[in-house]
């Protein structure tokens, strides 16, 4: 099975910021290996960024970061195969250094075909959709809120996750059509070059 339509599969997550203070948007690479019937295909897919936190904190103080992904669409197919559906979709967005998590939370989202959940597994707050989200429809992934406690002194930089294809930041099956049987096509990667998206200085 050839899998190089596999990167038009991958929602394109545009990230708005509305808290007070912003960086400017960015573009991330995304390095990511798609893989099914024991092959696999290594792309490349761009991501826009825009996140947002606060300039300064005081030492031990609240911080909020905000993260509102633009609504998108699933193609109906790629590399002339039909696309059925994209189904646990899994973004990583690792708890910052010098900060202690409190919370997450999440608003907004249409179209994802399931309920979406965030919840802090290990030293990541990891927003997973399962899905399905159907071969050519609209979408809306959900507004991610994080709620951090500053450290006593230094900086908060946010990033976002993955560092390798065995240490992936974000993940998803696409499921499409080949010679009328459905295939599940695994596709995991990670951010490279992986800019600081904000900083937050402490006092």
């Amino acid at each position: 099975m050839k899998l190089a339509g596999i990167l038009l599969l991958v929602p394109m997550l545009m990230f708005s910021a509305t808290t007070h203070a912003s960086a400017a948007p960015q573009t991330v690479t995304y390095k990511l290996r798609a893989s099914a019937a024991g092959q696999s295909s290594d792309f490349t897919l761009d991501q826009g960024v825009d996140a947002s936190a606060p300039a300064s904190v005081a030492p031990n103080g609240a911080v909020k970061v905000t993260i509102d992904p633009a609504p998108n669409k699933i193609p109906a197919e790629a590399g002339g195969r039909q696309v059925r559906e994209i189904k646990g979709l899994a973004l990583k967005l690792p708890v910052p250094g010098n900060s202690k998590f409190q919370s997450a939370s999440l608003s907004g989202g249409a179209g994802l075909g399931g309920t979406p959940t965030v919840a802090l597994q290990g030293n990541d707050v990891v927003l997973s959709v399962p899905g399905p989200i159907k071969g050519g429809a609209d979408f809306e992934l959900p507004t991610v809120t994080i709620n951090l406690q500053a450290g006593g002194t230094g900086t908060i930089t946010t990033k976002l996750g993955g560092t390798s294809y065995d240490a992936p930041g974000l993940t998803f099956t696409a499921v499409v059509t080949v010679i009328g049987f459905p295939v599940n096509a695994a596709a995991k990667g990670y951010p490279d070059p992986n800019p600081v998206l904000t900083t937050t200085t402490i006092g």
